[in-house]
């Protein structure tokens, strides 16, 4: 009979009362750990795109350009398609990486596949050090974008699998935290290696083979999750798995029937899961698979994080100021990311939604206002209001953090059931990094053309993804992973799709 933990809140939905165990902590911030690539590969490509050494190597002619400035219009000074091929070909090819880890995680486990994607990018940050030209530099960023998106697969999949139901919010949302940390670790040393003639972009680009084997070193010493060995006919190493985090004395009983069910559930249909997601009771997933990558891209964080120093650097801001700025909205990032952390397991996914997208649509149309009316052509936008735009991306920052970019990574980990899981993370994933690359391609021919007003352009996006994420994001606060069906099953609107699996046994 599976089943057996007591009903959470008289709802059909089981709570196996799972201790918070060292084990349990130390295997999720090991595994989280490969946000660290993340991050450090969004600040370092940001800043590096900004000093002279590394403009003067590989494109001498846009540093002519910004030096003499042959642009009158400072919104197009940096655009640039050559460059921002630098920063955007990671994001493709993570995308290929995430879709080739999707079809493979189920064979080999989450652990073997965050360990390949944290070697890949271990060797790209070297190749991308030694890069002698152009063609050896795309060489490097092609096998960082691979590492990528294998580790971006599979590590929230992981987290959410391990995590026990009452704080796995707060584990998943490490994932994000180490993304900011990388984030704040690489615009710092971007700010130090700036100041090394010829080669400090060699330096900012070889450490990213730090977190790289942070994470490698991680994804050796931890086990592969109870889900995982289960789809692969393990249970003995997987009954142990969960026993080992959940702690020595623990009934794990109850639990480890659940994930069997659920298992079971999904050997019934031996059709591929790419496929089954299109299915009619897998609709409110797929219509998730899509709309969160699509909505994190469009609040407009990505560009800002890609590109915060060259921002800085078009309002006025010096090129050590604009370098300082991006630090400071590290910081931003991890303090959104660590409040949020507490909040959601607490207060639920839905408010950290509201609060986020209010503040944040100020934040765009105050930018706008600040930047349409001080900054125009040939103009330098005055001191005081360059400072104003510093606080507001900062803001803005932490607002993100507080709200989509944590629960970007939350809630698509935890939602999925084990027939579909790796297809539906596989494919938000790999979406988020294909739209990242089109985003880092288009942005700054998007400012040179729109100039201000692509803040008011993300701004109108956020009212529509904020209504989205009230009106159509359930509540999953709390419930275990395996009954993540009961929730959708209940909605007002998904219900109509989604058929309530009964894997636990609602009379215990």
């Amino acid at each position: 009979m599976p089943g057996g933990g007591f009903l959470l809140n008289g709802g059909g939905v089981p709570d196996y009362g799972s201790a918070l165990t060292v084990p349990v902590v130390v295997t999720c911030l090991m595994a989280a750990s490969g946000g660290l690539i993340f991050g450090y590969d969004i600040g370092i490509s940001g800043g590096v795109s900004e000093m002279e050494s590394f403009l003067e190597k590989f494109f001498p002619e846009l540093l002519k350009r910004t030096t003499r400035h042959a642009s009158k219009d400072v919104y197009c000074m940096y655009n640039n398609q050559a460059l921002t091929a630098f920063t955007s070909s990671l994001y493709a090819f993570g995308m290929v990486g995430t879709l080739v880890a999707s079809r493979v995680t189920r064979r080999v486990g989450r652990q073997a596949i965050m360990l390949t994607g944290g070697s890949l990018f271990l060797v790209g940050a070297l190749v991308n050090a030694a890069a002698a030209n152009l063609a050896m530099l795309i060489v490097g960023r092609t096998l960082l974008g691979l590492g990528l998106g294998f580790a971006g697969q599979a590590t929230p999949v992981y987290l959410a699998e391990m995590s026990p139901p009452r704080w796995r919010g707060g584990f998943i949302s490490a994932f994000p935290l180490f993304i900011s940390v990388g984030y704040l670790v690489a615009n710092l040393i971007n700010y130090g290696t700036a100041r090394i003639p010829g080669w400090g972009w060699r330096l900012s680009l070889g450490l990213a083979a730090v977190p790289a084997g942070v994470m490698v070193l991680g994804a050796t010493f931890i086990t592969d999750t109870p889900s995982s060995l289960v789809l692969r006919g393990k249970h003995d190493q997987a009954r142990a798995a969960l026993q080992r985090v959940r702690g020595k004395g623990a009934d794990v009983d109850a639990e480890f029937s659940d994930i069997l069910a659920a298992v079971e559930h999904d050997r019934r249909n031996e059709e591929g899961a790419f496929r089954r997601i299109l299915r009619r009771e897998y609709r409110p997933y797929a219509v998730m698979a899509v709309a969160f990558p699509v909505f994190l891209n469009l609040t407009g964080v990505t560009v800002t994080a890609f590109f915060s120093p060259i921002l800085f650097r078009t309002v006025g801001f010096e090129s050590d100021a604009a370098l300082m700025g991006a630090v400071i909205l590290g910081l931003m990032n991890i303090g959104g990311i660590v409040a949020s952390g507490f909040a959601m397991d607490r207060y639920g996914r839905k408010l950290l939604f509201m609060i986020g997208g209010a503040l944040m649509f100020t934040c765009q149309v105050a930018m706008a206002s600040i930047v349409g009316s001080q900054l125009g052509n040939g103009s330098k936008m005055p001191k005081g209001y360059g400072m104003a735009v510093l606080v507001l991306t900062c803001l803005f920052s932490a607002s993100f953090s507080w709200s989509w970019g944590a629960l970007y990574w939350t809630v698509p980990g935890e939602i999925y059931p084990v027939e579909v899981r790796s297809a539906g993370q596989g494919t938000a994933v790999a979406l988020n990094l294909g739209l990242n690359f089109v985003q880092a391609q288009c942005f700054l021919a998007m400012m040179c053309c729109f100039k201000y007003g692509i803040f008011l352009f993300y701004a109108c996006w956020l009212v529509v993804m904020t209504a989205f994420a009230m009106a159509f994001v359930p509540e999953t606060k709390g419930v275990p992973i395996e009954s993540m069906g009961h929730v959708f099953a209940r909605h007002w609107y998904w219900g109509r799709f989604v058929k309530d699996q009964k894997f636990a046994d609602e009379s215990t």
